[in-house]
C-alpha cells in the first residue's frame, strides 16, 4: 500500500529533504583526486549528527557506512575505502537521513578532476532522465508513466538501464512502496496521487545493463566493467506538480526562479 502524507508530515519531510541535500552539496565539493571515500563517508557521518539527524544507511540489513560510495563501474552499494581518488574517476554518492521520524534519500555522480567527455555525457544524461522522471511524477499520471520517461531519453544515447534496483516510495521508512523501475510502458502501474512521496532515481551504465554482486554482498558492478552513473531526488507529489525535497535553499530559490521564469516566457 502506498502511504500518503499529510500536510504535518510533508512539511517533516522538507526539513529532512533540506538537511540532507546540505550534506551533499558539501560531499560535491570535497570530491578531489587524492581525497578518500572513506573521508567523504566520515564527513557525511559528521554532518548528518550534528544537524540532530541519523544516517539511514549504518545498520539497514547490516550495511556498516553512512554512505554509499561507488566508483566508475560501480553502480550502487558501494563501501567506502581508504582508497584515494584518482583524476578522471567518478564517484556515485548515495545518503539518506532519518530526522524526526522521517527520511531523504539522494543520490549524485561526481567527477574526479577533469574527466572525458564520454563519461561527461554519461553524467549529463543521468541527470536529465531523473528530471524527466521528476516531471512524470504528477496527479492523475501512473508509475509506469515515471519508468517511460526515464527510458526513453536514456536509450536515445545507446546507454543500459539497470533493472536490478529501482526507485522507491519513501516517508517514515527509506523503502516503502511502490517499486519505480527505471523503465516502463506509459499508463501501467499504480496511479500517482497527491501527497505520494518517491525516491526516484535513474542508474545508467555505458555498456549492458547486466550487473553482479561483489564478494563483499553489498557492492553492485556493471557484468562488462564499463562505466556507470547514478542520480536521485526526494519528492513529494503536490496538486500543482512535483515538488522536489532533497534541495538546498539556495537551489529552491534557483528552481523557483526557473518556473517563474518558464511561466512568463
Amino acid at each position: 500500500m502506498i502511504i500518503a502524507k499529510s500536510a504535518k508530515d510533508l512539511d517533516k519531510m522538507r526539513a529532512v529533504g533540506e538537511l540532507i541535500a546540505e550534506v551533499r552539496e558539501s560531499l560535491r565539493g570535497m570530491v578531489r583526486p587524492g581525497i578518500s571515500t572513506m573521508e567523504l563517508n566520515n564527513a557525511a557521518d559528521r554532518m548528518i549528527r550534528d544537524a540532530g539527524a541519523l544516517p539511514t544507511f549504518i545498520g539497514y540489513h547490516g550495511f556498516p557506512y553512512a554512505i554509499c560510495a561507488s566508483v566508475n563501474h560501480e553502480i550502487v552499494h558501494g563501501f567506502s575505502k581508504t582508497d584515494p581518488l584518482k583524476e578522471g574517476d567518478i564517484v556515485s554518492l548515495d545518503m539518506a537521513a532519518t530526522y524526526d521520524g522521517f527520511v531523504g534519500d539522494t543520490a549524485m555522480t561526481v567527477p574526479v578532476g577533469e574527466i572525458t567527455d564520454e563519461l561527461k555525457q554519461l553524467i549529463r544524461v543521468t541527470d536529465e532522465c531523473l528530471e524527466l522522471g521528476i516531471q512524470a511524477a504528477r496527479v492523475g499520471n501512473r508509475v509506469g508513466d515515471i519508468g517511460h520517461a526515464v527510458q526513453q531519453h536514456a536509450e536515445k544515447y545507446g546507454y543500459g538501464i539497470v533493472r536490478d534496483y529501482t526507485g522507491h516510495g519513501i516517508g517514515r521508512r527509506m523503502h516503502e512502496a511502490p517499486q519505480i523501475p527505471n523503465y516502463g510502458r506509459p499508463g501501467t502501474k499504480e496511479r500517482i496521487r497527491a501527497g505520494y512521496c518517491f525516491a526516484i532515481e535513474p542508474m545508467l551504465n555505458m555498456g549492458t545493463h547486466e550487473t553482479r554482486t561483489l564478494s563483499d554482498k553489498w557492492t553492485v558492478v556493471t557484468l562488462d566493467g564499463k562505466p556507470s552513473a547514478h542520480a536521485e531526488h526526494t519528492l513529494a507529489v503536490t496538486p500543482d506538480g512535483p515538488e522536489v525535497l532533497t534541495l538546498t535553499k539556495e537551489q529552491k530559490r534557483l528552481r523557483q526562479a526557473d518556473k517563474a521564469g518558464m511561466a512568463a516566457a
